[in-house]
């Protein structure tokens, strides 16, 4: 049996220099706990004398990462650039190709084209490793594929970007608005100085929700459109308002099966600030799944940053060392269903409605008239008169109103010339 591994490290940003060091400073540990020794052969990323905490060695360093396999015999690949196309699905289809196990935190790749992937690592009987794409070091993927592998997963939920999470708490607790928070979260590293939107749209959680259903409903990842919204337009004023009502707003991703059908979507929700979901603040992650016979399982941890991630990366790593080659997404491609869709139309919850409007007679009754027209009751309403400026804000707490009929009546709003803003709507979960 093989007893040392040749590594090489493909990207050298904020994960691949942690993991790197990780790898250095862990050799011994890793031996102890796997029997196996660890030798990095080849490291690669853009610019070469970019300053680094480790001495780069020259003959190690490669511009090119596919000259690697031409020159290096690697057993195991770490893939830390994070595309979704380009160099980062070329360098993992070649790897695996060339029967080389490939570990990467990549949810954008494996989202994209990860049944593509799994059958090259299949094929080739090799492991293609992604523990670290969803929840940083929430052990969730293995959780499922091992932990609950017999139980049957029906809804799996919670908070998935640690980004949005903190800027909702920040704006919760300073009361200050979107847009200084996200200034703050950039000089933290919590968001991308140059372009967050990833983050803030919520594609970045959508990516981690395809892969979270892949794993959990025995499906292939759905390229389907989903649900899809960010926290971008969530303003303070409704952060108060939330808390008067007793609820937070969280950005959730979620996915279920409904009539034997999947239901994908990522978007701000309000939910109660007495229940758990609503109380996992900051750049915290937490994921619950229900199953049966399991119930609910919940776990939660640090969804970004080096450490968490190469916590995740590394203990991908030992899974190989320790000679667990095992599909991917858990089963054999063969296996896999062809997802179908739920139809998001169709779909009912309360709704959040937040409506500024002129002050004066007759413009409620308007509004209560629109929303019966399409067939949406009122649980509750609250009407904040602003006297100085003769305006109103109305806030409405809606029964089970569908997605088709709470368009439709957001349309009908925007054309209502006593409503002075675009309307708010926020799901109640």
């Amino acid at each position: 049996m093989k007893k040392n591994f040749n590594i090489a490290i493909v990207g050298l940003g904020q994960i691949g220099n942690y993991l790197y060091n990780e790898l250095k400073t862990k050799k011994k540990d890793i031996q102890i706990k796997t029997g196996k020794k660890i030798n990095i052969v080849a490291i690669s990323a853009k610019n070469k004398n970019k300053k680094r905490k480790f001495k780069i060695i020259k003959k190690n360093f490669y511009k090119n990462p596919l000259e690697i396999f031409k020159k290096e015999k690697v057993d195991i690949l770490f893939e830390a650039i994070g595309h979704s196309d380009g160099i980062s699905k070329k360098i993992v289809e070649t790897a695996l190709k060339n029967k080389v196990h490939v570990i990467t935190p990549n949810k954008a790749l494996i989202s994209k084209h990860g049944d593509y992937l799994a059958n090259l690592a299949e094929k080739n009987k090799v492991n293609l490793e992604f523990e670290a794409s969803v929840g940083g070091g929430i052990p969730i993927l293995r959780t499922i594929k091992e932990g609950l592998a017999t139980n049957s997963i029906s809804k799996v939920y919670g908070i998935l970007n640690g980004t949005c999470n903190y800027i909702l708490t920040q704006m919760e607790k300073t009361k200050d608005s979107f847009s200084n928070v996200l200034k703050k979260a950039q000089l933290l590293g919590y968001a991308e100085p140059a372009n967050p939107k990833l983050d803030l749209n919520g594609y970045d959680a959508l990516a981690k929700v395809k892969i979270l259903s892949a794993l959990s409903f025995n499906n292939k990842i759905s390229n389907k459109n989903c649900l899809m919204e960010g926290i971008e337009n969530i303003e303070t004023k409704d952060i108060e308002i939330s808390n008067q009502l007793n609820f937070r707003i969280k950005l959730l991703g979620i996915t279920e099966m409904i009539n034997d059908q999947i239901y994908e979507r990522v978007h701000p929700c309000l939910v109660n600030k007495d229940s758990y979901i609503g109380n996992v603040n900051g750049v915290m992650n937490a994921v619950i799944l229900e199953g049966r016979p399991v119930g609910e399982t919940v776990l939660q941890g640090e969804g970004a940053g080096a450490g968490p991630t190469s916590s995740a990366l590394m203990s991908d790593l030992l899974s190989i060392l320790r000679g667990n080659i095992k599909y991917p997404f858990g089963i054999s491609k063969n296996r896999r269903l062809n997802p179908k869709i739920y139809d998001k139309n169709k779909y009912s919850n309360p709704l959040y409605l937040r409506l500024e409007v002129k002050d004066k007679p007759g413009v409620l009754s308007s509004i209560t008239k629109i929303l019966a027209n399409h067939k949406i009751s009122i649980q509750r309403l609250i009407q904040i008169p602003d006297n100085k400026r003769k305006t109103a804000s109305i806030v409405i707490i809606t029964h089970n109103a569908n997605e088709l009929n709470s368009k439709k009546c957001l349309t009908s709003f925007k054309s209502n010339k006593n409503i002075i803003k675009n309307p708010v709507l926020i799901r109640l979960f």
